[in-house]
C-alpha cells in the first residue's frame, strides 16, 4: 500500500511540477525581456536625446545620472547674450540641470531665483514630467569674469528663459509647466508676464511682489499673524536683547572670530546684532512659526541661541551680503523689497533712528535709481490678463504679506496652505480637499491627471 500510493502520487504530481516549471521559466523569460526592452528603450532614449541635445546651438551638455536615477540627468551650460536686445556686447554661459522621462511627457521649467536647485521639484513626479533647472543669471555658475550690473535686470532675465524655452521646445512638445520658490516664484510670475504663451500653467510658490523699498504690508501682518500672546513673546524677545546688547556683542565677538565673518558693510558687529534682532520676527514667522520655541527664561545664551538660528548675525556680514549681492541690486533697482519697523523698539536701540532698509546693495557700483514702474505693471496685468497661473502661500509666511490676490477676471486660483511656512508651503502639505482643489485646477487648464504623493 505504501508503495503503491506513493507511486500514484508520483505519477499525479509529475505534470504539475512540470507546468509549474514552465510557468516559472516563461515567466522569467518575459521579465527579462520586459527588462532588456527597457534598457533597449533607455538606451535608445539616451542616443536620441543626446543627438538633440548636440544639434541646440550654444548649448554643451553632460550626462550626471547615477546607474539607478529614474532620469537620465545632465548638467548644461548654455551661452546666452548679456544684452538680448544687443547680442553684439557680450555673452555669458548660464547653468541648467535637464532630467528627462520621456520626449512626450509634460516638462517642468524650474525658474530658480538664486543657484540652481539640483532636486527636482515636488510637480516633477506628479506630472511625470521632464525638468529643467535653470539658474538665475549671475549666480552660481552663472556668472561673467565681471558682472556688467546693467544687465542684471528682470527684462534680461525673463529673456535668457525665453530663449532656453525656444530651444528646448525642439525636444520636448508636452505640456510645459514653469514653477519656482521665493524669489524663484516671483522669476516665474515675471516670466509669465513677459512670455504668457511660453508655458501652458505656471505655478510659484511662496511669490511676494514688493510694492515699494519698503513693502509696509508686512507690518500689518506682524500685527495680525498668530496669537496676541506669541506675537507679544516676540517682542519681549527682542527687548530683551537690546536691553543686554554689549554682553550679547561681546559673546558675537568671539562668534564670529570662529565662523570667520566681518562687519566692514554695515560699521560694526554692533550696528550688525540689531539687524539680526529687528530681522527675528520676519524669519520666525517665514520658516518657523512655533511660538513655544521663544525663549522666556531671561539666560541670554538662550535667547543668543534662538537669535542664531532664526536670524544669524552671518546674514549681516561682508560674507553674508556678499553672497546675495546681485539680489540686493535688483531689490534696489526693480523687485523692491521690505525694512524694519523700529517704532516699538526705537528707544532700545543704539545704531537706527528711523526704519532701516533690508536691501545692503554693493557698495562700490552706481546704483540706478528704484524704478517701481515694473512691479505696478505686472500686478495690473495679473489682475486684468493674469490666467492659467496657480500660486501657493503658506498663511504663516511673512511673504504672503505680499503676495497676490487673484482677480475675479482671470482663470487663476490662489491656495493658502493651513499653517504653512516659507518651506512648508507645498502641495504635498496641503489638506485633502485643497490638493484635491489643486489637482482639479490643474487639470482645467492643462488636461493633465495629476497624482500627487504627499512623501515627496
Amino acid at each position: 500500500m505504501l508503495s503503491t500510493k506513493f507511486t500514484f502520487t508520483k505519477r499525479q504530481a509529475a505534470p504539475r511540477i512540470k507546468s509549474i516549471v514552465t510557468f516559472f521559466v516563461l515567466s522569467l523569460s518575459i521579465v527579462l525581456l520586459s527588462l532588456l526592452s527597457v534598457q533597449a528603450n533607455a538606451q535608445t532614449d539616451e542616443a536620441k536625446l543626446e543627438r538633440a541635445l548636440y544639434n541646440l546651438p550654444n548649448v554643451t551638455f553632460q550626462k550626471i545620472s547615477a546607474p539607478k536615477d529614474p532620469y537620465l540627468k545632465y548638467s548644461l551650460m548654455i551661452k546666452q547674450p548679456l544684452d538680448h536686445q544687443h547680442p553684439e556686447n557680450g555673452f555669458f554661459y548660464q547653468y541648467a540641470i535637464l532630467q528627462h522621462r520621456g520626449f512626450s511627457n509634460s516638462t517642468i521649467m524650474n525658474t530658480n531665483g538664486y543657484w540652481i536647485d539640483t532636486r527636482i521639484t515636488e510637480l516633477t513626479p506628479m506630472f511625470d514630467a521632464n525638468e529643467l533647472s535653470i539658474e538665475y543669471r549671475f549666480f552660481g555658475k552663472s556668472i561673467p569674469d565681471t558682472i556688467p550690473w546693467k544687465y542684471l535686470t528682470i527684462e534680461q532675465a525673463t529673456a535668457d528663459l525665453h530663449y532656453i524655452n525656444t530651444l528646448f521646445r525642439e525636444i520636448y512638445k508636452g505640456k510645459w509647466i514653469s514653477t519656482g520658490i521665493s524669489k524663484g516664484g516671483e522669476t516665474t510670475i515675471y516670466y509669465k508676464y513677459y512670455y504668457p504663451g511660453d508655458v501652458d500653467l505656471a505655478i510659484p510658490y511662496v511669490a511676494p511682489l514688493d510694492n515699494a523699498l519698503e513693502d509696509k504690508r508686512i507690518y500689518h501682518f506682524f500685527d495680525t499673524v498668530g496669537t496676541a500672546d506669541c506675537r507679544n513673546k516676540l517682542l519681549q524677545f527682542q527687548v530683551f536683547l537690546l536691553q543686554h546688547e554689549k554682553e550679547a556683542v561681546e559673546k558675537l565677538k568671539w562668534y564670529s572670530v570662529g565662523k570667520n565673518i566681518h562687519f566692514n558693510y554695515t560699521g560694526s558687529i554692533g550696528k550688525s546684532f540689531e539687524y539680526s534682532v529687528l530681522e527675528y520676527p520676519f524669519s520666525f514667522w517665514q520658516y518657523h512659526g512655533n511660538c513655544d520655541s521663544i525663549p522666556t527664561n531671561k539666560d541670554l545664551d538662550s535667547y543668543l541661541t534662538s537669535l542664531l538660528k532664526i536670524s544669524d548675525i552671518e546674514s549681516f556680514s561682508d560674507e553674508g551680503i556678499e553672497r546675495f549681492t546681485a539680489h540686493y541690486y535688483q531689490a534696489a533697482t526693480q523687485s523692491g523689497y521690505y525694512g524694519y519697523n523700529i517704532a516699538p523698539l526705537k528707544k532700545y536701540l543704539r545704531h537706527f533712528s528711523e526704519n532701516p532698509s533690508a536691501i545692503f546693495p554693493p557698495k562700490n557700483i552706481a546704483l540706478p535709481q528704484y524704478d517701481p514702474g515694473l512691479n505696478e505693471s505686472v500686478s495690473n496685468w495679473l489682475d486684468e490678463k493674469g490666467n492659467d497661473i496657480i500660486y501657493i502661500y503658506g498663511s504663516l509666511d511673512t511673504w504672503t504679506a505680499a503676495g497676490i490676490i487673484v482677480s475675479d477676471k482671470v482663470n487663476s486660483k490662489r491656495f493658502i496652505v493651513p499653517n504653512g511656512t516659507h518651506a512648508t508651503a507645498r502641495v504635498r502639505n496641503m489638506p485633502p480637499e485643497m490638493q484635491q482643489q489643486f489637482a482639479q485646477k490643474v487639470k482645467e487648464i492643462t488636461g493633465e491627471q495629476i497624482q500627487i504623493n504627499n512623501r515627496f
